[in-house]
């Protein structure tokens, strides 16, 4: 007796008038694991012609302004449907649907779905379905996800990753995720294919919440500087924001990295070093009152971000210990801003009841504070970084910044922390600092907190610790 699955292919061979019942029960059947087995080639080929009878009604209906495409649009999702239960953790399966010419013909359907401007719902189900059927012959099988990419780089997916319906986006972003192994990157990273990694990041600015877009980000693109490169010079400053918060999802992973991942993350530390040292100015613009584009300001905010992050690891200091110019453009950004809030009250003004009205989730709050706490951590047991404090004139500075400002939570304790990296086994530092506190320059509260005080001896000024050894 003929089983279950081979009635119902043989049932389809009547045409495509009663296939989407038969197609309904056959995906039925395949939601069980014994049942998957029984497919063959024989119904696969039966798939392929079908939904080749469909692209084609599609096709022609679409293109007519008074026809709804809506008859061959449920023959397709039906045929999708059965597809995408028949695959499931079924490599063989998965390889008979690969032979039997099913993914070209798939794909072929779907960029025709993708072609139709406002599609009506029948289209976008069957649309979902061809994109959920591509994911699951893709899982876990190489040749079928080299056969997905081969027809649908880039077009396919850039088509998707723009489309209006949501689930077309999060869906198409999974098979482009389980596709784009290591062997694809040189795909991805030629010349003319940029748009995609650009398009990838643009499109999770608006869709934030669909997980496999992020993925595609931090599991793939940032292991590759020279892409991170490329797609950081080709977008907007929102769109930078955005690839440079996802920096910050993948630098909160703990564990450490091996040899060529380290070697690519300090690549990538020390390309967003570059950009803040050039583009850190721009943030001064937010002390005006009437400054209209802030954009480029907030990309500084978050270069700064992950620069923190970055120096806040020893697996990533030394590189940026070393990094030419950072230290000084710090310490001058520090410089410029603290003088923009003493010139006139906007963000950057010191204030302790919030006087100015600011919005605590005003972009700028927090910068100052930020760059000490940068400043901080390039000086932790680098004497050379302590030194160059010094001849910058970094230590008055800072200890005028010692204060509670709401505009900078955190403010005091960063300075506190920037003194302590300063003055550790520094006596030219330590010197200046209780110099400073002679001439009344430096708050001795500041001091006290550190657990420091002043000493004169034999005429000389030095730091000492109030802890008991």
């Amino acid at each position: 007796m003929a089983a279950p699955v081979q009635r119902l292919a043989a049932e389809l061979e009547g045409g495509a008038a009663a296939a989407p019942e038969v197609l309904r029960r056959l995906a039925g059947l395949f939601r069980e694991a014994e049942h998957r087995e029984d497919a063959d080639e024989k119904l696969f080929s039966i798939l392929r012609r079908l939904l080749a009878e469909a692209s084609g009604g599609v096709q022609t209906e679409a293109e007519a302004t008074d026809a709804s495409p809506s008859p061959w649009c449920d023959l397709s999702a039906e045929c999708f449907r059965c597809l995408r239960n028949a695959c499931v953790q079924c490599a063989r399966n998965q390889n008979a649907i690969r032979k039997a010419g099913l993914i070209e013909e798939s794909v072929s359907l779907m960029t025709v779905f993708s072609s139709i401007g406002d599609p009506a719902e029948p289209c976008l189900a069957a649309f979902r379905c061809g994109l959920q059927f591509l994911g699951n012959v893709a899982g876990g099988n190489q040749d079928s996800q080299n056969s997905i990419w081969n027809v649908a780089f880039p077009q396919l997916f850039l088509s998707c990753l723009t489309h209006s319906d949501e689930k077309v986006v999060a869906y198409s972003s999974m098979v482009l995720f389980t596709c784009m192994g290591e062997d694809k990157m040189a795909d991805v990273t030629a010349p003319g294919n940029l748009s995609l990694a650009a398009c990838v990041v643009a499109t999770y600015s608006k869709r934030t919440d669909i997980e496999w877009l992020q993925l595609i980000v931090t599991e793939r693109f940032l292991r590759y500087p020279d892409l991170v490169r490329q797609i950081y010079s080709s977008l907007s400053h929102s769109d930078r924001v955005t690839l440079l918060e996802l920096l910050m999802v993948k630098m909160s992973e703990t564990g450490p990295l091996g040899t060529e991942q380290l070697a690519s993350v300090q690549a990538v530390a020390e390309f967003l070093s570059e950009c803040f040292q050039n583009q850190c100015r721009s943030v001064l613009s937010l002390a005006s009152p009437g400054h209209c584009d802030e954009q480029e300001a907030v990309v500084v905010i978050r270069l700064l971000d992950v620069l923190c992050e970055l120096t806040s690891d020893n697996q990533h200091l030394t590189c940026l210990q070393n990094y030419p110019g950072l230290l000084e453009m710090a310490v001058e950004t520090l410089r410029l801003t603290h003088l923009a809030g003493k010139q006139s009250r906007n963000i950057f003004t010191s204030t302790h009841s919030a006087s100015l009205g600011q919005d605590l989730t005003h972009a700028a709050v927090g910068f100052k504070a930020h760059l000490i706490r940068l400043i901080a951590n390039l000086c932790y047991r680098n004497r050379d970084n302590q030194d160059r404090i010094y001849e910058l004139d970094g230590l008055p500075l800072i200890l005028d910044n010692c204060t509670i400002d709401d505009n900078n939570p955190f403010l005091n304790q960063w300075a506190v922390y920037a003194i302590r990296n300063l003055t550790e086994h520094n006596e030219r530092n330590q010197e200046l600092i209780a110099s400073l506190e002679r001439q009344g320059l430096a708050d001795t509260s500041v001091l006290e907190r550190m657990g420091l005080h002043v000493d004169e001896r034999d005429g000389k000024l030095v730091l000492k610790s109030t802890k008991k050894m």
